[in-house]
């Protein structure tokens, strides 16, 4: 059953005519509320534990694997990350000399995208390594959730052996779909924030402290914990989001930025310096050469914060029907496995990383994936974009209109849908998208209004989700230090 037989086409026309009670129905058999009714907890933990006990020997319900010298892989997703704010992209007012060195050592990738933003969608879309539309999340839909029938990339490296683990924010699923309970053995706490504050939290001691300095602290020892065992760890700091007024002096006073700019500044030093530390432990061990780091953002940056989107225009907010909200940098780093300072321009995304890790993690990726092994094209084994062409639906009618977009990339091609019809738009010629080349280039419109309209054919039925018709999200601890069973916390 496919997203045609449900919804409704741009002219307004049926284009199935589908029962919605029947695809409720559809729905919930594809669909899952997982957590201590559903999973077999004893044996989740199980495999944690074995993997724990020096990463050799993992145990998984029916399967035994023996695992020796497999890479680390370490995920850095980072809230609200506008495409020009990193050094190695060119920003002139905020040193980011930690993230800026995984550059110098690894890939720089000039062409990657974020294919469902902005936080829930694009979070689920990178742990599941497909586009979320497939199985109905068309928006934000923060608490809808994610299907049962596909492993998340926690549960698969999991079961490949890898002890996994999470700092930060989650934001995907339903409740009962927290990060214990989707594949994580290991996550961080979240500790009591001061009343009124994001940022700041209130430390055992009762004095007062910064979330993203404690990330540091979590990643420090997290890479200390398992530094014998082969580890996944997906870091994804509540940082850069507003409010970024909460950030320390000392840190805005290591920027030349100003205005609105400089409280973003001292909250993005903050977490470079988190980033830093994580590089140190990982050096201190000898693991800098065994461990693939992927850095990027879950989507554009905050206008409101003054970010810089450069060369592209638009972000979070009122831009979001720009390439600035969906356009990001991101950095893939593997000394002596993958070019130190070279720059990859082909088409890419974040539901690659999911296939990426698979290759490193030598297992058959799972046939729901919609992502490409970026290996081979960042060693130049391949040339040429990852992928041929990428989408974009955002259409569910119980979202805020300003978050909806439908959009297509292919070549230096970007077409994307306004109220008035169908703009055509050449990011290489005209990375601000000031130039409208519908009628010029009519007959690249109708090509890929015909690619556009087949990949929506393929898709499940948009499932309208407001905010409220869920629970938030998926449970996370909240305490100090590290979680490993779901079924044991106050979530």
């Amino acid at each position: 059953m496919k997203r045609r037989d449900f919804i409704k086409n741009d002219s307004g026309s049926d284009d199935g005519g589908g029962d919605v009670t029947e695809f409720r129905k559809w729905e919930q058999s594809q669909l899952i509320t997982i957590g201590r009714r559903t999973m077999e907890r004893r044996n989740f933990l199980k495999g944690c534990a074995a993997v724990g006990l020096g990463g050799l020997v993992f145990s998984n319900r029916n399967m035994d694997v023996r695992v020796e010298g497999k890479p680390n892989v370490i995920i850095i997703f980072i809230d609200d990350l506008a495409y020009g704010e990193l050094g190695a992209f060119g920003c002139p007012d905020i040193p980011t000399p930690h993230m800026d060195s995984l550059a110098a050592n690894g890939v720089k990738c000039t062409n990657s995208y974020i294919t469902n933003p902005p936080c829930s969608p694009s979070r689920c879309c990178l742990m599941t390594g497909m586009y979320p539309q497939r199985f109905g999340k068309y928006g934000m839909a923060r608490g809808m959730p994610i299907p049962k029938y596909h492993r998340t990339m926690a549960e698969f490296m999991r079961d490949a052996g890898y002890v996994t683990g999470h700092i930060g924010k989650w934001d995907i699923g339903s409740r009962e779909q927290g990060p214990l309970d989707r594949g994580f053995c290991q996550v961080s706490r979240k500790p009591p924030m001061v009343t009124g504050k994001h940022y700041i939290y209130t430390k055992q001691d009762g004095s007062e402290g910064f979330l993203t300095d404690l990330d540091g602290e979590y990643l420090v020892e997290f890479t200390e914990n398992n530094k014998d065992k082969p580890f996944f760890l997906y870091y994804s700091p509540f940082a850069i989001h507003e409010p970024n007024s909460e950030s320390p002096e000392h840190y805005r006073e290591r920027s030349t930025a100003t205005g609105a700019r400089r409280a973003l500044a001292g909250n993005l030093i903050a977490l470079d310096d988190a980033v830093g530390r994580l590089l140190t432990a990982l050096r201190k061990h000898d693991l800098e050469n065994n461990t693939l780091i992927f850095l990027t953002g879950d989507n554009g940056g905050s206008l409101t914060s003054d970010c810089r989107p450069d060369p592209y225009r638009g972000g979070k907010g009122a831009g979001t029907i720009y390439e600035g909200w969906v356009h990001t940098p991101a950095i893939i780093s593997w000394p002596g496995h993958i070019p130190n300072g070279r720059t990859y321009d082909g088409i890419m995304c974040t539901m690659d990383f999911y296939a990426t890790a698979a290759a490193v993690a030598a297992r058959p990726l799972p046939k729901e994936c919609d992502g490409k092994n970026l290996l081979p094209y960042l060693r130049g084994e391949k040339t040429g974009d990852a992928h041929e062409e990428l989408y974009w639906c955002n259409d569910d009618p119980k979202d805020a209109p300003r978050r909806w977009l439908k959009a297509m990339r292919w070549k230096q091609w970007r077409l994307v849908k306004y109220d008035d019809g169908w703009r055509l738009f050449d990011l290489k010629a005209d990375p601000r998208e000031e130039q409208n080349l519908a009628e010029e280039h009519s007959d690249v419109v109708s090509d890929m209004r015909k690619r556009y309209d087949a990949w929506v054919a393929t898709l499940s039925a948009v499932i309208p989700w407001a905010k409220g018709d869920g629970d938030g999200g998926g449970r996370t601890p909240n305490g100090y230090g590290w979680a490993t069973d779901a079924d044991e916390e106050t979530l």
